[in-house]
């Protein structure tokens, strides 16, 4: 089953779920050597095939610009002696960000302002010229009146008082005209004046201006500095609480690399005693055959029923079965004729073989056992079985593969028993794992009538003709 994992490298959920602790560390150790392995034949392969690439035409490169040493040439901010700092370099730019915003915010003040005085001079403008054309009018007017009343006066009086009049007149046109003049001269001051004043307003307006952007700059600039420090607090605030964070999954992360450095350390004595227990076994068995020559034992001689089971031809399985029906037909097939599950000493059923349950069921079954209580069961998963050990703090469960050879634990360089029953009174004495140091010591019978395995040791109808 190992070999076909790692040729295949993919492993069912079914039979990982089946697996121990130790077991799925063994069996990650040999994927990952599988790996590495593959990997370097892959390399070592195409080692003296790899043609260095050349650059397609009208492509863009990138070239840097190199130093005085002939490699790319860097700069790191603050470094050099004339470099500012970060919080320099942020204040900097803070304040001319307010200044830009504070010009931005005045100049649409002046204009509104410029707008506002050039409107009422211009209404100014127009109220002047109004009053002038006004004046001009009634100028004209008394001009008029005054003509015609002297060409009356004229024809009344006659000629004595002609004169008199006419001179009258002139003086009073005279003070009228010094009149008009005078008061021209005043409007004209007075625009003079209001221009002045106009001037003098915008001027003031200006400087008011600039008192109000230098205001509004600092006050942007205090507005930044504010929301500057509420964010490097919330940063702040932010940064401890990753840091908090990070360091408690780091701590997880710690331990749970402990925790996977410590399954791959048993793994490795598990492996390491495997091997030597394998060792010591075939040197024992060595040195008790043909008394120290290297001659083989001899083949032990096989029941009728497991001649007569091997001499049929066995059905070719799928990689895991397809259902129960199917595990139970495999058993009755390869697996009774055997003798799996019965004592033989005794011929019956042995206590601590069980039928197709679940590993819910095997726990439940091992629920209130004491420590090194165990039971067998037919994986409902894989072809073959699973033992249930009470433990200290829990149940594990191993995983035991069949083949042609025997029976072994699932993984590589497991001792080889002929029988379940062998690998279980071997294990009475060994513990599964130097690690663990599980021992089989009582083992766990039926609680249920009629037991859960009475589909797997029924009896067998057998047809017979007359003749």
């Amino acid at each position: 089953m190992l070999q076909q994992i790692l040729q295949t490298m993919t492993v069912d959920p079914d039979l990982l779920a089946e697996l121990s602790d130790e077991q799925k560390a063994i069996l990650f150790v040999k994927i990952r050597e599988e790996q590495v392995r593959r990997y370097n034949d892959f390399e070592k392969k195409n080692q003296d095939d790899r043609i260095p690439r050349k650059p397609k035409k009208g492509r863009k490169n990138v070239d840097f610009l190199a130093g005085r040493d002939g490699r790319e040439w860097v700069w790191v901010m603050g470094e050099h002696k004339n470099d500012k700092s970060i919080e320099e370099m942020i204040e900097i730019e803070i304040q001319e960000r307010a200044l830009k915003l504070a010009e931005k915010e005045i100049e649409e003040i002046r204009r509104k302002e410029e707008a506002e005085l050039a409107r009422k001079l211009e209404e100014e403008k127009e109220r002047f010229e109004d009053e002038q054309k006004h004046k001009e009018d009634e100028l004209r007017k008394q001009r008029e009146e005054a003509e015609l009343y002297a060409s009356l006066k004229q024809a009344r009086e006659a000629a004595r008082k002609l004169e008199a009049e006419k001179q009258k007149a002139e003086e009073e046109e005279k003070i009228r005209v010094e009149q008009l003049r005078q008061k021209a001269s005043r409007s004209c001051r007075e625009l003079d004046d209001m221009e002045h004043r106009f001037a003098e307003d915008k001027r003031r307006s200006l400087e008011r201006l600039v008192k109000d952007k230098n205001r509004r700059s600092s006050e942007i600039f205090s507005e930044f500095m504010c929301k500057r420090e509420e964010m490097e607090k919330i940063a702040e605030q932010n940064i401890k609480e990753v840091e908090t964070s990070w360091q408690e999954q780091e701590r997880k992360a710690k331990k749970a690399e402990e925790e996977v450095k410590e399954l791959a350390r048993r793994a490795r004595i598990e492996y390491k005693n495997s091997l030597r227990q394998s060792a010591n076994i075939i040197s024992a068995v060595s040195a008790f055959s043909g008394n120290g020559t290297n001659q083989k034992p001899p083949v032990p001689p096989k029941s009728a029923e497991l001649k007569k089971s091997m001499a049929n031809v066995v059905k070719k399985r799928p990689p895991r079965p397809p259902n129960k029906q199917a595990v139970v037909e495999w058993f009755l097939e390869e697996e009774r004729p055997k003798g799996v599950g019965t004592d033989p000493r005794t011929g019956k059923v042995a206590v601590w073989f069980h039928g197709v349950i679940s590993r819910l069921e095997a726990e439940n079954y091992l629920l209130n056992m004491t420590l090194g209580s165990y039971l067998v069961r037919v994986s409902e998963r894989v072809w073959g079985y699973t033992i249930s050990y009470r433990a200290e703090d829990r149940c594990k469960h191993f995983l035991v593969d069949t083949s042609d050879q025997g029976y072994q634990f699932f993984g590589a360089n497991q001792v080889v028993h002929r029988s379940l029953t062998d690998l279980v009174n071997f294990h009475k004495s060994n513990p599964i794992t130097v690690t663990g140091g599980e021992l089989l010591r009582s083992p766990v019978g039926q609680i249920k009538d009629p037991p859960d395995y009475h589909d797997l040791m029924r009896p067998r109808i057998t047809e017979s003709t007359a003749l």
